[in-house]
């Protein structure tokens, strides 16, 4: 999608893989792709009068977990900046690319398989007797993201944001914080910034935000 991004691609186009041989996640970790599962992506032109375009991940997390919902009532928990977790499982990520005025959002799902992760369980909708086909998913999930799009552009991110604070753990949740330094914060989830940024209420009752970083439930 990054070479069609830079070709001229419009937005809302959506591009989705039976399969992936070279699948990535964030900051260049593979993603495992067996037939069965979701792995698609869409590209956003950015507009001037747009919100911060990092926080178009909260717009495809919402969506995602919105879509999901269909197929799995019990829906699932969203996790910052970009995991849907079932059970505390991960089930799906998102990641954010940049070409020119363009994002392009990568969505990998479990549906059929789930990868052993060396870090966190992971879980799939078949594992929860659940079955989505990639593509009828992925028409749920394409029509939940242009609808949260328009929401973004027209009222800005508060509503987004507002959502994805409903579909998260709950304020409390123990959570530590990888930064990109190499350094670790553990705290309690305090909610989101204005802008989307993590808040953690450490230890002494202080208040961290974080705004890049791996975050684990504890």
């Amino acid at each position: 999608m990054l070479a069609l991004a830079a070709a001229g691609a419009s937005e809302g186009s959506w591009l989705r893989a039976e399969r992936q041989t070279s699948g990535k996640g964030r900051q260049g970790r593979a993603w495992e792709s067996p037939a069965g599962n979701l792995y698609a992506s869409t590209l956003v032109r950015l507009r001037p009068s747009d919100p911060p375009a990092a926080t178009l991940a909260l717009v495809a997390a919402v969506a995602l977990e919105e879509a999901v919902r269909v197929f799995l009532p019990s829906g699932g928990t969203l996790k910052w900046p970009n995991d849907l977790l079932v059970d505390g499982a991960k089930l799906s990520g998102i990641l954010l690319e940049r070409a020119g005025d363009a994002v392009v959002i990568g969505i990998g799902a479990n549906l059929a398989h789930r990868p052993d992760l060396p870090d966190r369980p992971a879980t799939s909708l078949a594992a929860h007797g659940a079955s989505a086909d990639p593509a009828t998913l992925l028409d749920v999930l394409a029509e939940a993201f242009a609808r949260w799009l328009g929401r973004w552009r027209g009222e800005g991110l508060d509503p987004v944001r507002q959502r994805w604070l409903e579909r998260a753990h709950s304020t409390g949740t123990a959570l530590t914080a990888r930064l990109p330094d190499g350094s670790a914060a553990d705290g309690l989830f305090d909610g989101l910034t204005h802008d989307g940024a993590l808040i953690l209420r450490l230890a002494d009752g202080s208040r961290r935000v974080i705004h890049a970083g791996d975050v684990f439930l504890i």
